[in-house]
């Protein structure tokens, strides 16, 4: 596919105009940066509801949910729009228990959370595990795909594509930190929705509207959830996996739940969380349908992966098209540089400042955060030209990978913010036996042990090592509790007394969005 062939001058207009504008931005809120104490990591706390959920939103959609959602929808139908609609739960879960915990202890990661939870050590373990995360999941693999998209497009060498991202994703991230890049991402997840809305429109239109697109589409394409035959994604397994997928990527990943952090309240925290559900709503109508319908349209492409760019070829004129293109450099930058910024907080916060050198100043503190960032971008560009060397599907790949991943974060976090006799002991060696466990788990299932299909689906095989973690942690907890480790938990009800927070604050938004969903689930099954 030639994409650089099918741009006309008032596409590249486009793009320049929406690089220029991105820029501008991102400087623009590099000062506002400064003028907040510099602080690099949580924006002075400072962010505002709508700029906090939109940045969430936009960390979410990167090029996996552009290019490879609407390449599932093209081979199977609905059933990819579950990865957007079953995070309602999990977000209600975030803005409801996590979120209130999170902001009493004033913390600034959430490795910090686990040493106010546990201690020392549970911060440890936890904070190597999340920078590995970071630059395997949200700058190498991240930048990897985009390299390939923007390739594939441009036709440039593919280290050529990866360092002008990471250069452009840097170039504010950098400079203004947390500020710079939830405005940036303000502002392009803005442009993301008004582009996949003509493309959704205009597509549809082309196929000859609503009750078309309806009646021509192979029946099985419009069931979200699948028989349990189906070998990938039987009903079950989503409905079981997710969740612990979902706890780990919305409730505890740093990148993710960093927004939230910097909220100038708990109530423009949970605002900013709300707005988030909502938007996952329109996920599945921009991303996912867009799918089924270039599967109409174009029923012959031999890579489903190319179906997203070649619905947008297909059916936008020019100047939209230079749009579309926008939006896939604004939702790879989106995700790379909030990975940058978690990077670097992290190792800051939770091993420079913590363990190296424990009485550094503010400013000293920006200064290793903004090299960080520098150091981090060279390995994500290297790691990212490495992976051009594995011989599989990327975006699958690294789906398994965030289903592995998951179950030790998921078990610790989940049982810690809920239950009083959960005991430090036994959220180390849960977290030490998880990773180890999880790790030769992954490495059997996707590619190394002789006898393939020998594991359930990822999704179920993730709930089963979720549910016996969480059974080892709650057995060692029984074994090892004592009123010393019970004192350092507060009953929500405490924490949201301390919070000066109802408890019922903006459960009209959420019942809505309950109904919604409940709704959408009927009517697609």
């Amino acid at each position: 596919m030639n994409i650089i062939e099918n741009l006309t001058n008032l596409d590249y207009i486009v793009i320049i105009g929406y690089l220029i504008v991105l820029l501008g931005i991102g400087f623009w809120a590099s000062k506002k940066s400064d003028q907040n104490g510099g602080d690099l990591f949580l924006g002075g706390r400072e962010l505002k509801w709508h700029n906090i959920g939109l940045s969430m939103w936009g960390t979410n959609v990167g090029p996996s949910m552009l290019i490879a959602t609407t390449s599932l929808a093209y081979s199977t139908g609905l059933v990819g729009g579950n990865f957007s609609w079953l995070a309602f739960p999990i977000l209600l879960l975030l803005s409801r228990v996590f979120i209130p915990r999170y902001l009493q202890a004033q913390i600034h990661t959430t490795p910090e959370y686990l040493s106010f939870r546990f201690n020392e050590t549970t911060r440890d373990i936890v904070a190597v595990y999340a920078l590995v995360s970071i630059l395997i999941l949200w700058l190498g693999g991240t930048l990897y795909a985009g390299g390939i998209i923007i390739s594939q497009m441009l036709g440039w060498p593919l280290w050529v594509s990866v360092t002008v991202l990471m250069v452009i994703a840097m170039s504010f991230t950098i400079a203004g930190g947390l500020t710079a890049v939830v405005y940036t991402d303000t502002f392009q997840m803005i442009l993301l929705i008004i582009s996949s809305l003509f493309l959704l429109i205009l597509g549809i239109d082309a196929v000859g509207g609503v009750q078309v697109l309806w009646e021509s589409t192979p029946n099985h394409y419009w069931q979200l959830l699948l028989p349990a035959s189906d070998e990938v994604y039987p009903w079950y397994a989503l409905l079981l996996g997710y969740p612990v997928i979902g706890i780990w990527f919305w409730c505890t990943d740093q990148t993710i739940v960093q927004r939230a952090l910097g909220a100038k309240s708990i109530q423009s925290a949970q605002k900013g969380i709300l707005l988030t559900a909502g938007l996952k709503i329109l996920d599945t109508f921009i991303f996912v349908v867009p799918g089924i319908v270039c599967f109409l349209l174009f029923p012959t492409l031999e890579n489903p992966d190319e179906a997203f760019l070649r619905l947008s070829m297909g059916v936008l004129p020019a100047g939209l098209f230079g749009l579309t293109i926008s939006v896939i450099l604004a939702a790879l930058i989106s995700t790379v540089d909030s990975g940058l910024n978690s990077l670097s907080t992290v190792f800051t916060l939770d091993i420079y400042k913590k363990k190296i050198n424990p009485g550094i100043s503010k400013s000293k503190e920006r200064r290793v955060g903004q090299w960080v960032t520098l150091f981090g971008g060279f390995l994500a560009i290297i790691l990212s030209v490495l992976l051009d060397n594995v011989n599989k599907d990327l975006f699958g790949l690294l789906q398994s990978i965030i289903g592995y991943l998951a179950p030790p974060m998921s078990a610790v976090f989940l049982i810690g913010a809920l239950w009083s006799k959960a005991t430090s002991k036994a959220a180390n060696i849960t977290l030490i036996v998880g990773f180890v466990l999880c790790l030769c788990v992954a490495v059997a299932d996707l590619g190394a042990f002789p006898y393939q299909g020998f594991f359930p689906p990822y999704m179920l095989m993730s709930f089963y090592l979720f549910a016996f973690l969480a059974i080892l942690m709650i057995v060692i907890s029984l074994w090892t509790n004592n009123e010393t480790e019970k004192s350092k938990f507060s009953p929500l009800t405490k924490v949201y007394e301390q919070l000066q927070l109802s408890p019922t604050y903006l459960w009209g938004g959420w019942l809505i969005i309950s109904i919604i969903m409940i709704s959408l689930y009927v009517f697609f099954n």
